[in-house]
């Protein structure tokens, strides 16, 4: 069990890493690593919830801003401050270049 916890834990610091590389200096700038993580959580949270990870296609259509708006929502709704659509929707879209490269 700890080891996949490490496992998990060294996953999440190279996609991190990849998305500050991926996103706008701004938007770098402004959010913390802390508030990125939460973000990687939320658009996994967003995919299960949505089914998009239960679809039998082989290519899926994700509407990256559909999961940026989400994303804000839930932060408003968790207390996690007033995120801007259109500047997480660079992570959104990072999150899953990543995603895409990894699997």
């Amino acid at each position: 069990m700890d080891e996949e916890l490490l496992m998990d834990e060294e996953e999440n610091r190279r996609e991190l890493a990849f998305i500050r590389k991926q996103v706008p200096a701004d938007v770098k700038e402004k959010y913390s690593d802390a508030q990125i993580l939460w973000m990687m959580d939320t658009i996994v949270d967003y995919y299960f919830s949505s089914g998009i990870l239960e679809s039998a296609d082989e290519e899926v259509e994700i509407d990256l801003e559909k999961v940026a708006d989400y994303v804000c929502q839930q932060a408003k709704k968790e207390k996690q401050g007033a995120f801007d659509p259109q500047e997480v929707f660079f992570i959104v879209q990072a999150d899953l270049d990543f995603q895409e490269q990894n699997c």
